[in-house]
């Protein structure tokens, strides 16, 4: 093995960004020859050049004193790297992404500038996550119909029926309990409103239009979104996190084919299922408080409901249930596939499954209002 050379580097600030070239060997070994000299390193806080075309060997350690150094410069520029090192700019990049996301918090800027650089980043990146997102459903709704029509005997069944019992099944209780108490708190709200103009009896049919046509299929995603889709995104991420992915893949498996499939085909037949159930329990909720409130009997809440209420209002909130679940499926499972190694990007993921999921609910649920008022339903 030869011998570690002692790392140097050297500061040339004579263009518009310092230049600052690194050179020998930037290991755990040899860094208490440079840490402090780099600490008493004064840099303009525009950014500097680091040039690394003359560095030795570096591992993760020599990676974050350089990429230290790298922030303390870069408050008003960007920092960049230059030179042909493929492992140092690899190590860079994966120490800076998972460096404290705090670091930039401490130093906000409050001009009008900064504020509107944050919010130029915030559309990139929206836009970005739209665009990657759209990519990631091309090619899982090709996979699942390669795997329908082309090679159905690589599909597994048992995958997606144990998926469709953790997701499924096992959601019902919390789903139709929430709703019960919903449906009860519509009723409330309608039999009090509706009582200065002695029209309570018109609270069946609030109910029924408001169960049947939103509340059941909007609270069933937002629940899914909460309990599912997070299942999905850690279960897949944590996965990665142990290399299990990297092992499938060697093994010649697809994490499209093993992972992602299975769980979009079973959110697919599941989601319609607990949609039905929870309307049911809105619709018992609200009976009751007609019932015990109003007087309204059991025998002449049905009726009214069957007469009163179409029965394209039911189709209507159906007809939404798998779509919802469709994208709350590939949101888990996109978010869990870019997990990185750390357990704090693990829990940022989840958080972003989570809120996505719930924004896309909230999206997807206007644009089919839109669409069937543009259609007069």
């Amino acid at each position: 093995m030869n011998e570690a050379v002692d790392p140097d580097f050297a500061l040339d600030d004579r263009g518009e960004r310092p230049v600052l070239s690194v050179t020998g060997d930037w290991v755990v070994a040899t860094l208490a020859t440079i840490d402090q000299r780099l600490r008493d390193l004064k840099l303009a806080q525009n950014g500097v050049i680091l040039d690394v075309s003359g560095l030795g060997r570096v591992d993760t350690a020599g990676a974050f004193v350089l990429d230290r150094t790298l922030r303390q410069a870069s408050d008003a520029g960007l920092s960049v790297v230059q030179g042909e090192h493929d492992i140092a700019r690899s190590l860079i990049e994966q120490i800076g992404a998972v460096s404290d996301p705090c670091d930039d918090a401490r130093r906000p800027g409050h001009s009008a500038i900064d504020l509107l650089e944050r919010l130029g980043k915030g559309t990139i990146g929206a836009a970005n996550e739209l665009i990657a997102t759209l990519s990631f459903l091309g090619q899982t709704v090709l996979t699942m119909l390669r795997l329908l029509f082309v090679q159905p005997a690589k599909m597994r069944w048992t995958s997606i029926v144990a998926v469709m019992e953790e997701a499924g099944l096992d959601a019902i209780p919390i789903v139709a309990f929430l709703t019960f108490f919903v449906g009860m708190v519509v009723a409330f709200i309608g039999a009090t409103t509706l009582q200065a103009f002695d029209l309570e009896i018109y609270t069946v049919e609030l109910i029924g239009y408001s169960m049947l046509r939103e509340f059941g299929v909007i609270l069933t995603g937002i629940v899914l979104a909460g309990r599912t889709n997070s299942s999905f995104t850690a279960q897949i991420g944590t996965m990665k996190m142990r290399q299990e992915l990297d092992a499938m893949k060697t093994l010649g498996l697809s994490p499209m084919e093993v992972l992602v499939v299975p769980r979009v085909l079973a959110m697919l037949l599941m989601t319609p299922m607990l949609a039905f159930a929870a309307t049911l329990a809105g619709m018992a909720g609200g009976m009751m408080v007609g019932w015990l409130t109003l007087d309204i009997s059991p025998a002449m809440f049905l009726d009214r409901i069957r007469n009163a209420v179409p029965m394209d209002q039911f189709w209507i909130g159906m007809s939404k249930a798998p779509v919802f679940g469709f994208v709350l499926a590939l949101i888990g499972c996109r978010q869990g596939l870019l997990v990185g190694g750390s357990v704090q990007s693990l829990g940022s993921r989840t958080t972003s499954s989570v809120v996505q999921a719930i924004f896309a609910v909230i999206v997807i649920d206007a644009l089919f209002a839109i669409f069937y008022m543009e259609l007069g339903i």
